[in-house]
């Protein structure tokens, strides 16, 4: 058995969610390749060469793929993965646009947002924004799975040696082109990886009041999240948004103030190791998936906090 890893990865570096993948692909068993897809991304290969558990790794180096275009990636993966009998790739904006298409493309079904491995061909995901978890059997030839980060360790960075295998082929299917971006930047750290997040919702009344949390943030060393009624209000961008519609976070410690606690924003933090709400709504739903509850006035309890700090 053979599985083929799709990496999420910045043409430089490795993301984590990929080593996250490995992770999830060492549960299932078997000999793990994988596939480095991008423009100039040796830096990438020679990175992923010394993920711990991996057997080869694939480059693909064409300016096709220097985007990470759909239906680019979807072709080569699907080209590669045909000789695996499981395609993984994470979760993520990247991995949720090719991945169906690579299943398509190799006329499987596909399992999403996997968040345990029970064995080669049994899975469990969450349905309902979390509230039940399925477990899901596939009898499908090629097991198209996209994982769930924070749902498995790391594998490590360091300790291994795999080979690097240079891809020849191509695959340009000169449907779509790369048009432009613009990144959000921040001196904090990246919402998905942060060991700490402090999050704020529509109980901060404002986009203004969102420095207390970005001045508490600093003093953390944590990244700033809200919630999706935090962000259709327009207090803050949506790049922001925690939740089942934005992303999924499990850090060490989620600081939530002035979050009520919706089922959707639960789905995309509530594997965090330790949760802290501040909410003056003791009602709140909140505090069910709450370590540490605090029943106050968040412009009291924050500037008492970060003064302690």
């Amino acid at each position: 058995m053979a599985i083929l890893v799709i990496a999420e990865h910045s043409n430089d570096a490795v993301a984590g969610a990929t080593l996250n993948t490995i992770s999830a692909a060492q549960a299932i068993g078997g000999d793990i390749d994988l596939l480095i897809a991008g423009s100039g991304c040796g830096a990438a290969a020679e990175a992923a060469s010394k993920i711990a558990g991996v057997n080869k790794v694939l480059v693909a180096d064409h300016a096709a793929y220097g985007h990470q275009l759909a239906e680019n990636i979807a072709s080569l993966a699907a080209e590669v993965g045909k000789s695996y009998s499981h395609v993984l790739a994470p979760a993520t904006t990247n991995g949720k646009n090719y991945m169906p298409r690579v299943a398509a493309l190799l006329d499987v079904d596909q399992i999403s947002e996997v968040i345990r491995v029970d064995s080669a061909d049994t899975f469990a995901r969450p349905i309902y924004a979390g509230n039940a978890i399925a477990t899901v059997q596939s009898s499908a030839a090629i097991k198209v799975i996209t994982v769930r980060a924070t749902g498995f360790d790391a594998a490590p960075a360091e300790g291994g040696s795999a080979s690097i295998e240079t891809l020849a082929a191509a695959q340009d299917s000169g449907v779509s082109s790369f048009v432009g971006e613009e990144l959000a930047k921040s001196d904090r750290p990246d919402l998905t990886a942060a060991d700490i997040v402090v999050s704020g919702g529509r109980g901060m009344g404002n986009g203004e009041n969102f420095e207390l949390l970005y001045t508490l943030a600093d003093k953390l060393g944590a990244a700033v999240g809200a919630s999706r009624a935090a962000v259709d209000a327009g207090f803050v961008p949506n790049d922001m948004q925690v939740g089942q519609t934005g992303k999924v976070v499990a850090p060490n410690l989620y600081v939530a103030v002035g979050i009520s606690g919706a089922i959707q924003h639960l789905a995309g933090m509530k594997d965090s190791k330790v949760i802290v709400a501040i909410n003056k709504d003791e009602e709140a739903p909140i505090f069910q998936v709450a370590d540490y509850g605090l029943v106050a006035d968040l412009f009291e309890a924050v500037p008492a906090l970060e003064k302690l700090l």
